[in-house]
């Protein structure tokens, strides 16, 4: 297990933000999966900085507001400890809208989010979803004048794809490019990576864990609380649970001889895949969170990751990401 405070850290491109290897969604912690005390959830983001993570990854999406609330109560106190990085306009459907960019919008939702976090300055602020309606180099245009006006240090771009990428980049500098990336779901951000490389940005991993898939955990649906978005995401429907099950057990032997968790497998693999990569499990559980930082003292050779990644090829896994009305405001 990795002594807390000896998180080695990575940095976000060329942007000079440094964050703790592995950082923490914090998501979860809004009812998403299921119910979370507030007070179990600042306790856990506590724990996280004990722990020496330092990167923790909200919106103002995650439970409307009340995602970033929480974080803010959590880090009182301890601002200096936490790389804060937050996202604004992912409408999710909310007026028949799934996003929104307009300038004035994004220097409105920063206003929010500051006083929702209680915070002078938010470190790292990501365009959640790209509105196919506003040019981007109209909504990052404002975005950089939050940075003049020192309201927000790097900017960040979240299910952006490379064309989207480099237009951006051209207006402002980009930090980080937050898109989904884990074993089971890469063809995308494998894709991403060849420009997010050559343009000197880092690369955040959400649901690097597949959304608890590659946990080798998940039973059923009827396991899953009725709020559990999970249930509406076609990689849980029944078939395709089975299907995907079946590939995650494939890594199984390799773990067992790695004397890690199938999950800490699945983090140690991608962490594998360059330091230019932070994945951001969420977790509202101690136990859980402990065991994904224990991925970072997982070694894995060269034959190791092949066959990870031949036991689980690009592709494989059934389901899309989003159910499919969502898979219209991904990688625009």
């Amino acid at each position: 297990m990795t002594n807390g405070k000896s998180i080695p850290k990575r940095s976000l491109g060329s942007s000079g933000v440094e964050v703790s290897a592995i950082g923490l969604g914090c998501m979860s912690l809004s009812g998403i999966y299921g119910a979370s005390g507030d007070d179990d959830g600042i306790a856990l983001i506590q724990e996280a900085l004990d722990q020496g993570i330092t990167l923790l990854d909200t919106s103002d999406m995650y439970g409307f507001g009340h995602n970033e609330e929480l974080v803010g109560k959590a880090i009182r106190g301890r601002r200096s400890e936490v790389v804060l990085a937050t996202k604004f306009g992912n409408l999710g459907g909310r007026g028949g809208k799934i996003a929104d960019g307009r300038p004035e919008y994004v220097l409105s939702a920063c206003a929010a989010s500051l006083k929702r976090l209680g915070v002078e300055v938010i470190d790292l602020y990501y365009q959640h979803r790209i509105d196919p309606t506003v040019p981007v180099e109209d909504t990052v245009g404002a975005m950089a004048r939050l940075v003049e006006q020192g309201k927000v240090r790097a900017l960040g771009l979240s299910e952006a794809r490379p064309d989207t990428i480099r237009r951006a980049h051209a207006v402002h500098s980009i930090a980080a490019v937050q898109n989904e990336f884990s074993l089971l779901y890469r063809a995308e951000a494998e894709e991403t990576l060849q420009t997010t490389r050559e343009l000197k940005i880092g690369f955040v991993a959400y649901s690097p864990l597949g959304r608890g898939l590659l946990t080798g955990t998940v039973g059923g649906p009827e396991n899953m609380a009725e709020t559990d978005a999970r249930r509406r995401h076609p990689r849980f429907a029944a078939e395709n649970l089975t299907h995907n099950m079946a590939l995650v057990h494939r890594i199984e032997e390799i773990s067992r001889r790695k004397r890690c968790t199938v999950g800490q497998l699945a983090l140690a693999w991608l962490l594998a895949q360059g330091e230019d990569i932070v994945p951001i499990p969420g977790t509202k559980r101690r136990e859980r969170l402990l065991e994904n930082i224990g991925a970072l003292s997982v070694e894995l050779t060269d034959d190791d990751l092949v066959q990870i990644a031949d036991a689980i090829p690009v592709g494989a896994a059934a389901g899309l990401r989003y159910p499919e009305a969502q898979m219209k405001s991904v990688y625009l």
